[in-house]
C-alpha cells in the first residue's frame, strides 16, 4: 500500500524529474521551481505517494505569496504502473485536505476534443472520491492581436467611477446570472455578500484599479462594467457584464470590445478569458470578438469558493 506525505529537501530532485505524458495540463520542473522560489508551490504543500522507496504519485498544490494555506491543486499524476491511479490519487488528494481543511478546487485543463480521454476519468474519479465533488466546466479563450482589435461601436461611454458605484453595479449584474460561481454564491450568502466577494476579489487580483471602468448608454444610464485584469501570468478579460435592464441589446459586445482595446493599448500579445460552458451567450460573445477557445477546465471544488 502506497504511504503519502509532503516532501524535503531530499526530495526536490525526484519531484522536478516527474514527467506527464498524458494530455492533460501540468506543471513541468522550470515552472515548479520558479514559483517555489516566489512561495507560491512550497514543500509542505507538494504530496508524493511512495510504494517503498519509490515515488508513485504527486501532487502539487498552489497558493499565492503571501497566503496561510492553498487555494488549488495544479497538478495530480500518478504511475500507470502503481496500480488503481484513481485510488491512489483519491488517497493522495484527501492526506492533502485533511491538513488543509478550507475549500480548494482543481482544474483539468484539456483540449475541448479530450474531454472524454482516459487521463480526464480517472483524475475526476479521484477527486470525486477525495470529497472535490461541485464541478462546473468552463472554457478558456485566449485573443492576440492577430485576432484584430475590435473598433469602438460609439454607443456606449465608458468611464471611471468610485467604489460604491461599482459595488451597486456589481449586485445587479449578478442578478439573472448564467455564471455558476455567482449562483451558487447568491444561494449561499445573497446578493449583497455576493456582490461584496465580486469586487473584492478583483481588487486584489494582480490587475489595477484604475483599469476599471462603467458602460453608461447615451441616456447617462448605467448598462455594465469593464474589469480588465490580471493574474500572476498575464492579462485577462477579469469581468464584464451588462445589467438586467439592458441585457439583449448587443451591449455586451461593446463591455467586451472595451477591454480588449484597453489590454491591445498597452502593448499586451495575450488576453485569456474563462466563462462556463453553460453560459453559452457570453462563449458566443468570445467568439465574436476574435476569442478562441483553446482549452476546457473541468474544475471540481469540494465547497463554494466565497
Amino acid at each position: 500500500m502506497p504511504t503519502y506525505r509532503t516532501i524535503g529537501p531530499d526530495d526536490l530532485d525526484r519531484v522536478t524529474a516527474w514527467t506527464v505524458t498524458e494530455p492533460v495540463g501540468w506543471i513541468a520542473a522550470d515552472r515548479y521551481l520558479a514559483e517555489l522560489a516566489e512561495n507560491m508551490y512550497r514543500p509542505e504543500w507538494t504530496w508524493i505517494a511512495e510504494d517503498g522507496d519509490r515515488m508513485v504519485g504527486r501532487a502539487l498544490w498552489w497558493g499565492p505569496g503571501d497566503s496561510t494555506r492553498p487555494v488549488a491543486l495544479d497538478c495530480l499524476d500518478v504511475d500507470p504502473a502503481a496500480g488503481d491511479r484513481a485510488a491512489i490519487a483519491a488517497e493522495l488528494i484527501g492526506a492533502a485536505l485533511a491538513g488543509f481543511r478550507q475549500p480548494v478546487q482543481y482544474a483539468i485543463k484539456v483540449a475541448g476534443d479530450r474531454r472524454d480521454d482516459p487521463a480526464v476519468a480517472w483524475r475526476r474519479a479521484a477527486a470525486h472520491v477525495a470529497g472535490l465533488t461541485r464541478e462546473v466546466e468552463r472554457l478558456q479563450f485566449e485573443w492576440t492581436p492577430a485576432d484584430g482589435v475590435p473598433a469602438p461601436a460609439g454607443e456606449l461611454r465608458f468611464a471611471e467611477a468610485s467604489d460604491a458605484e461599482f459595488l451597486a453595479v456589481f449586485g445587479r449584474i449578478a442578478e439573472g446570472s448564467l455564471d455558476a460561481h455567482t449562483r451558487a454564491s447568491l444561494a449561499a450568502k445573497g446578493l449583497e455578500a455576493t456582490a461584496r466577494d465580486e469586487m473584492e476579489f478583483y481588487l486584489g487580483a494582480p490587475g489595477k484599479r484604475e483599469w476599471w471602468r462603467l458602460a453608461y448608454t447615451p441616456e447617462g444610464e448605467v448598462a455594465g462594467l469593464a474589469i480588465p485584469s490580471a493574474t500572476p501570468y498575464n492579462v485577462n478579460v477579469g469581468y464584464l457584464g451588462v445589467v438586467p435592464e439592458f441585457r439583449g441589446r448587443g451591449y455586451v459586445d461593446e463591455v467586451l470590445a472595451e477591454i480588449t482595446r484597453f489590454h491591445a493599448g498597452n502593448g499586451e500579445q495575450r488576453v485569456t478569458a474563462t466563462t462556463d460552458l453553460g453560459n453559452a451567450p457570453m462563449a458566443a460573445a468570445f467568439g465574436r470578438a476574435g476569442y478562441r477557445n483553446v482549452e476546457i477546465r473541468i474544475n471540481l471544488s469540494n465547497d463554494f469558493e466565497g
